[in-house]
């Protein structure tokens, strides 16, 4: 049995506010770790059994690179020169900003159209951000459904169009996981075997701390304050991504209404389902996963987890109940929350 260790990480260390870097050697262990604003949230990375700060440095340099691709709200991205000439032209977009397209279609069409990027113009109506956001008229609601639709996004090689003008594709519930599968690959490359990426609430780990030794990772309990934890798991070389209705949210009428948003109905999601975290090889797949379960609700999302090879799952509903997938015991931390 592997030794298991709880390691200073969690799936929500999203109260950092230091931004640096630091090498710490103690004894014969090395490790480096560096922290930025990136992403619209706090990215820590760090490398164990390792005392080479500029190998975060490529790390970081490669999500500025691909965030200059995938976010819409960097102009000249590829995502905003696509959301510019919807309904007008093709637009010729990079490798990876096709692979993403390509998976966003696909989980798509594995979730029964709940997972949809192109929600771009509901997430700018709603505008949920910082605890401030707008409650949209019926008017306004009916004006943007219209431009949601994940079959009207057509991907082809080296390029892609979204067929009616005012679509806007937003990558925003996978990007992340995109992201630190590519850190990953590219850290892998450099040698590195033991490290955390910490990107928000998608953690990536690349094997143990050291050889034999579990990562631990604590899950944010949604129905509480920031740092209370519904559950622990070990995990070596794995995803750890959750999905929550308490990340971003404001209140109109006395009514909490989060970021999370139902591509068919306009409005956020309402299924009893709080948080969900997907246990996974690739962080896409939990990134994905994790929005579409949150959508789909307990029943339908779980059965899509249990569809799956190698994903395992921990829903917790809005009145504290935790739904787990047949396989999640087995990462679960035995001796307790510590």
């Amino acid at each position: 049995m592997k030794k298991r260790i709880v390691a200073a990480i969690g799936a929500v260390l999203l109260i950092l506010a230091a931004v640096g870097c630091g090498v710490a050697q103690s004894g014969e262990e090395k490790q480096v770790s560096k922290t930025n604003l990136m992403l619209d949230t706090v990215v820590q990375i760090t490398l164990y059994d390792w005392d080479d700060p500029g190998t975060i440095d490529l790390a970081f340099d490669e999500i500025r690179r691909l965030e200059s691709l995938l976010s819409v709200e960097k102009e000249g991205s590829d995502l905003d020169r696509l959301s510019q000439a919807a309904g007008k032209t093709w637009v010729e977009i990079s490798p990876e900003t096709e692979e993403v397209l390509r998976l966003s279609k696909e989980y798509s069409a594995l979730s029964q159209g709940y997972f949809d990027v192109t929600t771009g113009p509901l997430v700018s109506l709603w505008n949920i951000h910082n605890g401030e956001g707008h409650y949209p008229t019926s008017e306004e609601l009916e004006e943007v459904l219209p431009l949601i639709g994940s079959d009207d996004l057509l991907v082809e090689e080296g390029r892609a169009y979204l067929a009616r003008e005012g679509m806007v594709a937003n990558l925003g519930a996978i990007a992340k996981g995109y992201i630190a599968d590519k850190v990953k690959d590219l850290l892998l490359a450099q040698g590195v075997e033991h490290a955390v990426l910490n990107l928000g609430r998608n953690i990536l780990l690349i094997g143990g701390k050291e050889a034999g030794v579990d990562f631990t990772v604590g899950v944010q309990d949604p129905n509480k304050a920031e740092g209370e934890l519904a559950d622990v798991v070990t995990v070596s070389d794995k995803s750890v991504v959750t999905s929550g209705i308490d990340e971003r949210k404001f209140v109109h009428g006395g009514k909490t209404y989060h970021h999370v948003l139902d591509p068919f109905t306009g409005f956020p999601a309402d299924t009893g389902l709080a948080s969900v975290t997907i246990i996974s090889e690739d962080s896409v797949q939990g990134d994905a996963l994790s929005t579409s379960c949150l959508l789909l609700g307990q029943e339908k999302g779980m059965a899509l987890v249990e569809r799956l090879e190698g994903v395992e799952a921990l829903f917790l509903t809005t009145d504290g109940t935790q739904i787990h997938s047949s396989g999640y015991e087995a990462y679960r931390f035995q001796e307790g929350i510590k």
